[in-house]
């Protein structure tokens, strides 16, 4: 137990490591400040390449290129709301990691809760559906079985059971 423990919080703490941002030292601003709300801003931004990560963990030429925009922007002294809206603008909601909850977006925010519901409702019916019972064999079909067995021809071993007197 303890070893199992103790691999999990190694497994953590390198996973908690391997956090590496794609912002290159080039980009950094001087103003620890403002440097502080590029990145708040950047992490809410979705790279348009990857899809799946922020543009602050992009290695994406578009998402360094938002970087470098969004840090111009804040020099000149716009408000995270400005640079948000302008790129919302030019990109619509996709970019927005958190899209806002709004008609446009509502099959985005429902896609998940709406797979999950239809597939418990699937498992429900399936499991509310009653199981048919093997149909019995014709009298053709015990002939056939009965010689089969006097023959001696060996039957297909059945799925999962040893044979008898094994």
């Amino acid at each position: 137990m303890k070893t199992l423990r103790a691999a999990l919080v190694f497994a953590l703490l390198l996973a908690a490591g391997a956090v590496a941002h794609a912002v290159e030292p080039s980009e950094v601003l001087a103003d620890p400040a403002l440097e502080a709300r590029a990145r708040d801003l950047s992490s809410e931004l979705r790279c348009l390449v990857c899809q799946n990560e922020s543009i602050d963990d992009s290695d994406a030429t578009l998402a360094h290129d938002i970087r470098v925009l969004i840090r111009e922007r804040i020099s000149k002294g716009e408000s995270n709301d400005a640079i948000r809206a302008f790129l919302v603008s030019r990109y619509g909601d996709f970019i927005l990691l958190k899209p806002p909850f709004e008609p446009d977006t509502l099959l985005l925010w429902l896609s998940a809760p709406l797979t999950l519901a239809l597939g418990a409702l699937g498992i429900w019916a399936a499991m509310r559906r009653p199981r048919q019972p093997t149909p019995a064999l014709s009298a053709d079909e015990e002939a056939r079985l009965a010689a089969l067995a006097r023959d001696g021809e060996s039957l297909p071993p059945s799925r999962g059971k040893a044979p008898r007197g094994a």
